[in-house]
């Protein structure tokens, strides 16, 4: 890993509140991600299991975390296992972590290597009523292989098919959503790698430049920061291809003309940024693409405002696409007639609004959380709203990462370049 070491109270305390909302005398089970084959002795890396990181830190393959707060010796509540570490792993694959460091990094006392699990596991799952299990409840998953997790569900079902099983997901998107002061440091720390490649790439960029040569502008600028790279696949998007809205190739030509649609940022200690913006290729916005522009800007202002505590996100989104409405008229792009005439479950401003404004984001990008309650402190969300005009060859969407206080909202992304103006002459240095 290339980023600083975290502090483990972090994981203390969020399996502290993990364990509040388990039934009496249960157990719970979390697992690590496999590492993902390619071809060959190739792989993709290895990403660790977000929840599993959320409650040790511990950031390595074959690990697994067993937490029994009932557990009848009153000792092991808390049960670590990891892989066993060797001179020959740390000569071909560098030192793994040793039990004495997995305790530092997590504050977990008892510690066994991943070898053990079945032989301690017995020792408590028998005192045990019920069984937490953990898996990606997500509503975007769309999951075609068997993962580390289905494949642990399986074995545990099987040896032990007496027992309750319950599902720890709810739990975790509970929790997870609400931020800890730690993670929110974290997360400043993403947004701020991010702000180094964005400034970084506006004095990069002119017409004739490649989409992929500002992608690599940024991936050199974030892992120099102690960043992985980039938290999701990057989208540098000139011209038209702004209005695909997930347009990965970064392929083309930024030609003279074009505004270039960025969605792109870093993620630090496995925590995502989330970042857009759209800059002119050749660093002066036109009269046109200037009114799209600061139209987006100002639907990314109020709907900001509006995330507060209590608010829900059926009015917030409602708010905020009445509010693109007024802007879309005035620019021309709808009339009243559609607007007095559109399908309430497909309001005349999705024809150039299609995506939702704000999700939730942590530890994934596209993070835990429950949109049909209330708004609530600490919640962090992203703002992204946009306008893609096909027929104009301009997309315009802009976004930034937001901590809901209190008495407000905190900004993680304020220092980040977005008027039009300041843009503007940054490129023109």
């Amino acid at each position: 890993m290339k980023y600083t070491a975290i502090k483990k109270e972090l994981f203390i305390d969020n399996r502290k509140n993990y364990s509040k909302h388990l039934k009496p005398n249960s157990l719970a089970l979390f697992v690590s991600n496999d590492i993902l084959p390619t071809n060959g002795d190739g792989s993709l890396g290895f990403v660790q299991n977000s929840d599993l990181f959320y409650l040790t830190g511990v950031d390595q393959e074959d690990t697994i975390l067993m937490i029994f707060p009932d557990v009848k010796d009153g000792k092991h509540k808390e049960v670590l296992f990891i892989k066993e570490t060797s001179e020959l792993i740390a000569i071909w694959e560098g030192a793994k972590l040793t039990k004495q460091q997995a305790t530092e990094t997590s504050g977990i006392e008892h510690v066994y290597w991943h070898h053990e699990f079945e032989k301690v596991f017995k020792t408590f799952a028998f005192q045990a009523e019920h069984f937490y299990l953990n898996s990606n409840e997500h509503a975007r998953r769309y999951i075609n292989m068997e993962t580390a997790e289905m494949r642990f569900i399986k074995t545990i079902q099987s040896q032990f098919p007496l027992h309750r099983i319950e599902r720890s997901a709810p739990i975790m998107h509970r929790i997870r959503s609400i931020k800890h002061p730690l993670e929110i440091e974290l997360m400043q720390q993403a947004c701020d790698i991010t702000e180094k490649g964005f400034r970084r790439l506006l004095s990069f960029t002119k017409p004739g430049v490649m989409e992929y040569e500002i992608e690599a502008e940024l991936i050199h600028e974030f892992i120099r920061n102690r960043s992985r790279g980039f938290a999701y696949g990057p989208i540098i998007a000139s011209g038209k291809n702004a209005c695909v809205l997930h347009y990965v190739e970064n392929n083309k030509p930024c030609n003279d003309g074009d505004v270039i649609l960025l969605d792109v940022a870093a993620e630090y200690a496995n925590y995502a940024s989330d970042m857009t913006r759209a800059i002119p290729a050749n660093g002066k916005f036109t009269k046109r693409q200037r009114e799209v522009y600061d139209a987006v800007l100002r639907v990314m202002k109020f709907a900001t405002n509006l995330l507060q505590v209590g608010n829900t996100f059926d009015k917030y989104n409602k708010a905020v696409g009445d509010f693109m409405t007024e802007e879309l008229l005035q620019l021309e792009l709808i009339k009243a007639e559609d607007v007095k005439n559109q399908n309430p479950a497909w309001p005349a401003y999705k024809k150039y609004f299609m995506h939702g404004t704000s999700h939730f984001i942590g530890l994934d990008v596209h993070d835990v959380g429950f949109f049909t309650e209330p708004m609530q402190v600490n919640m962090a969300f992203t703002v992204e709203p946009g306008i893609y005009i096909p027929e104009e060859n301009l997309g315009i969407r802009l976004e930034n990462n937001i901590i809901i206080t209190p008495t407000g909202n905190l900004d993680l992304m304020k220092n980040i370049p977005l008027e039009a103006d300041e843009i503007e002459a940054l490129m023109d240095k």
